[in-house]
């Protein structure tokens, strides 16, 4: 028998035809940040028959051709699922999906709130024809390529925050037939690109001043509760829609006194007026140093002529001269603070020139804004101007806070909050916390609200003025999982706060006050919770500009909707809790703050740990009734958290062990960050949310392992 031989020429061959294939699919492989961002997408994706070639594990997007998905090299790139007829979220990790520049999900059933993260390089974002809720993310703030955005047709609701600061490349923007309210963000002015806004179809109020300058040639704002006039720069728009709205009849008000009206010019009539302008500039000057030069010699022969009494004159005029910088301290209190209002958004040149005039010139001119700038225009000072008038020490010094009157809020009357409780009657009594009461507000239409009723003693020593800036910076706060204050009362001694009620109460009686009649909190859900609750706190510690402490997380001040998603209350009171003399509660305090100020941005971190320990174990911060050792949560949990047959013994037996073994072990790892004993190695919030998110990927693998799979958890 012969034995066929392989020439080394042909084996050769063989290598070379085979290689290229080898090395392509090498290269090609998906990155796997992105292969993990798809996975977690798919699990929270239905119905998973319409997503072709998607895995919950793994996978190689770029090559498997997987639906929806096209790819440049090793990188996802472009994402477009739109009108599958999805229902379900997007999940949690779409911040990895970095190289994408097209994400497109419009025309589905998805529901919940936009994922807080997007993809951070997107230019074309489309969100539209769905379910969404919550408010429009602040995440959207830091995509600076995004050139288009649609969130038509959800289910937005709240205000817009001002976001837009960086959005210089965005040319159309569609938020129309959604629930937004509030009014228009003065951060709008910087979309210098914007061509096509629609706006129409939701609950905007207030005036459209803030668009006047903007370049738009496609402009919707219909059906919504906008006042005041329609700017004449507006008028000559292409596209214009502006009916259902609150307009005023009759012709437009002047301008305030120095102000000149918007005009909307092209680049090439904006460089000849600057050119004219310029000229006039030049030919002033030079007629001002001819006079100046006149007066100079007049004077000098007026002084040599005069008497002293004409010297002692001319003596105090001369103190009245621009030559001398004026510094802070020599304008009183109320007109600096003043001038710090009215002249954050005047220009470099117009600083400059009052920061070298003289104390008679610039309250001359302080005193001239005064009377132009009227109640309008202060309605209109953007959010982040007044978050970044306060910080938590001006909180604690009344003395360096801004006073303003302007609230945009609705202003309850005592009378009424009276009848709706029932004179405040103790079978309205919803709780009480470190700084007051909460009663629940009954009215004839069905509206039902929380009020929470500050103790008077925290307005001793002419502090009552404080209550009207906490209302002010409350009403700035806009996030999903924040309890955002709708109202305020404040008559005859009395300081209220109003909020919307939410019927399922606190996470504190749903882990602790349990019934015959409540259901336990599935795993998944005290995951969304801890998730919720962490970006809470994230947007007060790392978006707010100063920074906000809160001071007195707890689950009793994490009160839950009908979906069981958290919102955090008593954002923006810490003043007060720093004022309490029992501020400090037992199992919640971080070791450091051995007084309410000694609280930092890592002492918030150390309370959501507590927070989290309670969602694992059930169990209270503090228990007198528990054996010594174990009475105080932190102590007794802490050496246990990275044991995994200690886990399984602490969860909280309300699970039923229905819960992922690995979830409850990365869980119970972030928990143990946050409640280092020393500050420094605390994670920030913006790191505990990622962590949160993190731990519960990969469920159903997980849940494969339970002791128990039949397992009923809600939709997560």
């Amino acid at each position: 028998m012969m034995m066929m031989m392989i020439s080394p020429c042909t084996f050769l061959c063989w290598i070379i035809l085979t290689t290229p294939f080898t090395v392509h699919v090498v290269l090609s492989k998906t990155d796997p940040r992105q292969v993990s961002a798809l996975n977690d997408m798919y699990q929270y994706l239905n119905p998973r028959d319409k997503l072709a070639g998607w895995k919950s594990n793994g996978g190689n997007p770029c090559d498997d051709s997987w639906k929806g998905i096209t790819c440049s090299g090793s990188d996802v790139t472009e994402i477009n699922l739109s009108g599958l007829g999805l229902t379900g979220s997007l999940g949690f990790q779409l911040d990895k999906l970095d190289k994408v520049t097209y994400f497109d999900v419009s025309k589905n059933n998805l529901k919940d709130n936009i994922p807080y993260q997007l993809p951070p390089h997107t230019q074309q974002l489309d969100l539209s024809g769905n379910q969404f809720t919550g408010t429009v993310p602040y995440s959207i703030s830091q995509m600076a390529d995004l050139k288009s955005l649609n969130l038509n047709r959800n289910k937005l609701s709240g205000s817009l925050s001002d976001i837009f600061g960086k959005l210089t490349k965005l040319t159309t923007m569609d938020l129309s037939y959604n629930s937004i309210s509030g009014s228009l963000p003065q951060g709008l002015k910087s979309l210098s690109s914007l061509s096509k806004l629609h706006i129409q179809n939701n609950q905007f109020t207030g005036s459209i001043d803030v668009l006047a300058d903007l370049s738009l040639d496609n402009l919707n704002v219909a059906n919504n509760q906008f006042n005041g006039w329609i700017p004449d720069e507006l008028k000559d728009i292409k596209h214009l829609e502006t009916g259902g709205n609150r307009w005023s009849s009759g012709p437009a008000p002047p301008p305030p006194p120095g102000q000149k009206p918007h005009t909307r010019k092209s680049k090439k009539e904006s460089g000849k007026s600057g050119l004219s302008k310029g000229a006039i500039a030049g030919i002033l000057v030079g007629v001002l140093v001819v006079l100046g030069v006149i007066i100079a010699l007049l004077s000098r022969r007026k002084r040599s002529s005069s008497n002293s009494s004409h010297f002692l004159e001319e003596n105090k005029l001369s103190r009245r001269q621009p030559f001398t910088p004026l510094s802070s301290q020599e304008l009183s209190s109320d007109v600096h603070a003043k001038m710090q209002e009215d002249f954050k958004d005047s220009s470099s040149a117009t600083e400059k020139h009052l920061q070298t005039s003289s104390s008679m010139g610039l309250r001359r001119l302080n005193s001239e804004r005064h009377k132009s700038f009227n109640k309008k225009e202060m309605a209109n000072v953007p959010a982040s101007d007044h978050l970044k008038a306060f910080n938590d020490k001006e909180f604690a010094n009344p003395s360096n806070v801004k006073r303003s009157s302007s609230i945009k809020i609705p202003q309850y009357s005592l009378a009424d909050l009276q009848n709706a409780t029932g004179n405040f009657a103790g079978s309205s009594l919803l709780g009480e916390g470190l700084i007051g009461r909460v009663y629940k507000a009954k009215y004839p239409d069905g509206r039902v609200l929380a009020v929470k009723k500050i103790d008077s003693s925290f307005f001793q020593d002419g502090q009552r003025t404080e209550f009207t800036e906490v209302v002010n910076i409350m009403s700035k706060f806009h996030h999903a999982n924040i309890v955002e204050v709708i109202g305020y009362c404040s008559e005859q001694g009395q300081n209220m706060l109003i909020f919307e009620y939410f019927r399922n109460g606190s996470l504190h009686e749903f882990l602790h006050v349990s019934d015959d009649f409540s259901k336990p909190l599935t795993w998944n859900t005290r995951v969304r919770i801890a998730l919720g609750t962490a970006r809470a706190l994230e947007y007060l510690h790392e978006v707010c500009s100063p920074s906000y402490l809160h001071k007195n997380i707890r689950t009793s001040n994490i009160v839950l909707d009908a979906e069981l998603n958290p919102h955090l209350c008593e954002c923006g009171l810490a003043m007060f809790h720093e004022r309490a003399s029992k501020n400090l509660n037992a199992g919640y305090t971080a070791p450091e703050c051995t007084k309410p100020s000694a609280y930092t941005l890592k002492s918030d971190v150390y309370s959501f740990g507590v927070v989290m320990l309670e969602l694992l174990t059930g169990r209270k911060p503090f228990d007198s009734s528990k054996q010594r050792s174990e009475q105080y949560l932190v102590q007794w949990a802490s050496p246990q958290l990275h044991d995994l047959d200690a886990l399984e013994r602490m969860a909280d037996p309300a699970l039923r062990g229905l819960y992922p073994p690995k979830s409850l072990s990365r869980f119970a790892n972030v928990t143990a960050l946050c409640v280092q004993s020393e500050p420094e190695f605390r994670p920030n919030m913006s790191e505990v949310a990622r962590l949160v998110q993190r731990s519960n990927m990969s469920q159903r693998d997980d849940l494969s392992a339970s002791r128990r799979t039949n397992d009923d958890d809600d939709d997560y």
